[in-house]
């Protein structure tokens, strides 16, 4: 199988904003993706607006011939921008002005009071609702019982894992993915993956989706954005065509 590759486009409007240019301009880099093969885009509208903004969702919507993915905090403000724009998928997760980038999953167990009628209305809404998740078993039935059809595992942790402490965060990431799985949600994954590190993570029997951006930014920088993404399309299927060599039963981690 191919795992479908999202582009996270946030970081081309971060250099944008960071001259207060137009350019360079995230929905034309969005349509670069798709051409080189992206199976989605993605972006986050943060409440402080420090990339993407309300016109380029406006735009990407109008734009993407794919998919496409919004991030967004649960908040009633991020919910009504979902609605009236529509997405075809929003993704749930936390958010602290204070932070340079998304940090852990969302708490859907202890959180759940408050996102079940923001969920809900996404769910009525029409749109495809995925919940941006550590790979815990209970945060996988929090959010089925939201209503989400998909989750997101938070790949930090085992991105930024070193040595011994890696396998271990591998294998948390499969056992949520499988759990998942059986719970009747697809699985994506996202937050710190490399056309390095990213090949562990494809070889996951469940997981049909990754979320990337940060890592494609940083590598269109020195080869361009078309061969960023092909980069890690190519890395992407290495991982998937390790997946008969681990449903074999062998151990370890793939050889890069």
């Amino acid at each position: 199988m191919t795992i479908r590759l999202h582009v996270n486009v946030d970081h081309v409007a971060t250099v944008r904003n960071a001259r207060g240019t137009v350019y360079p301009d995230p929905v034309f880099a969005a349509s670069v993706c798709e051409r080189a093969g992206a199976d989605g885009i993605t972006a986050h509208l943060r409440e402080d607006r420090r990339h993407i903004n309300d016109r380029d969702v406006r735009l990407l919507r109008e734009r993407i011939t794919t998919f496409f993915n919004l991030e967004m905090a649960p908040t009633e403000e991020m919910v009504r921008i979902a609605i009236e724009v529509r997405p075809d998928a929003v993704t749930l997760v936390p958010e602290r002005r204070e932070e340079r980038t998304t940090e852990g999953g969302l708490d859907v167990v202890r959180g759940a009071a408050e996102l079940r009628p923001l969920c809900a209305r996404l769910v009525d809404a029409g749109i495809k609702l995925s919940l941006f998740i550590a790979a815990d078993e209970a945060q996988v039935d929090g959010s089925r019982a939201l209503g989400g059809t998909q989750v997101e595992l938070h790949t930090g942790e085992y991105c930024h894992a070193q040595g011994r402490s890696r396998p271990t965060e591998l294998e948390r990431l499969s056992r949520a993915a499988a759990h998942a799985q059986k719970a009747g949600l697809e699985v994506a994954a996202g937050h710190g993956l490399t056309r390095h590190n990213v090949i562990d993570v494809a070889a996951i029997e469940p997981i049909v989706e990754v979320n990337i951006g940060h890592a494609i930014v940083a590598d269109a920088l020195f080869g361009g954005l078309d061969a960023a993404v092909r980069d890690m399309r190519s890395a992407l299927d290495r991982g998937t065509g390790m997946r008969a060599y681990l449903r074999s039963g062998k151990s370890g981690t793939i050889a890069r």
